[in-house]
């Protein structure tokens, strides 16, 4: 990526220059937004969730992708089966190392039936481009396939009928990062009441597979809140920092 796409993509996101951050005596070493830096290792916190029993292994772990798909579809576990329009399943690459997971389907979501579009959509390709990635090299998924009503935040309920489908994307994709943007998605995952602020920029664990996870900021959010898009970026980068690692 030339310094020209950069600064178009920092633009994007409302950073107009790409700071170099100092590390150890205060050299800059910023990686590329293609090739991550190495940095210290950090310790993972405990895995988010604990294995299940196998009395109760959910239907879904069978599933390949098309069944999967068609039960998503067909599914009306919960009340918001009778307000959308249709399931969001996810969108992207299935050989993808990326795995970004958001709340739940909004009103542009809830009518194209895919992930993150709109101006949300829109900023967190960029976010994605700024480090290097393009749309189609990730899996996008929301934790709720289908859209509360007036865009609420999900309830509890939902959050139980709709996780396993989640977590068999999860099986099924293997991925080798999960990035969660906005709170109830960061809280949802790592079964925590915790802030946003405490749970940014430290790598987390997600399930018995221990995928590194990352939080951060909710694109929705960064467009009603654009002074936190620097904060945003820093989370990229570290996201892509322990990616890297391996």
């Amino acid at each position: 990526m030339n310094s020209a796409q950069r600064r178009e993509y920092l633009s994007a996101m409302g950073l107009d220059t790409w700071i170099a951050r100092a590390r150890g005596s205060g050299a800059a070493a910023l990686a590329s937004p293609i090739a991550p830096a190495a940095v210290p290792s950090a310790s993972p916190l405990p895995a988010a969730g604990a294995p299940r029993e196998a009395a109760d292994e959910p239907r879904e772990a069978a599933y390949d992708w098309v069944q999967l798909r068609e039960r998503v579809a067909a599914c009306t576990r919960c009340g918001l089966a009778a307000t959308r329009t249709q399931t969001v399943f996810g969108v992207g690459s299935l050989h993808a190392q990326w795995l970004v997971v958001g709340e739940a389907p909004g009103a542009d979501e809830d009518r194209a039936g895919e992930p993150f579009v709109g101006r949300a959509g829109q900023l967190l390709n960029s976010m994605l481009r700024a480090i290097g990635l393009a749309r189609e090299q990730v899996y996008i998924a929301n934790i709720l396939k289908c859209r509360p009503p007036y865009n609420r935040d999900p309830k509890s309920t939902e959050t139980v009928e709709c996780l396993p489908f989640l977590e068999r994307q999860i099986a099924l994709l293997k991925p080798k990062i999960m990035l969660g943007v906005g709170r109830i998605a960061a809280q949802t995952l790592l079964h925590t009441d915790a802030s946003l602020a405490r749970l940014r920029q430290k790598v987390h664990t997600f399930g018995a597979s221990g995928v590194p996870l990352v939080v951060t900021y909710h694109p929705a959010y960064l467009l009603r809140t654009p002074a936190d898009k620097r904060k945003a970026w820093e989370d990229l980068k570290f996201a892509r920092e322990v990616w890297g690692r391996g």
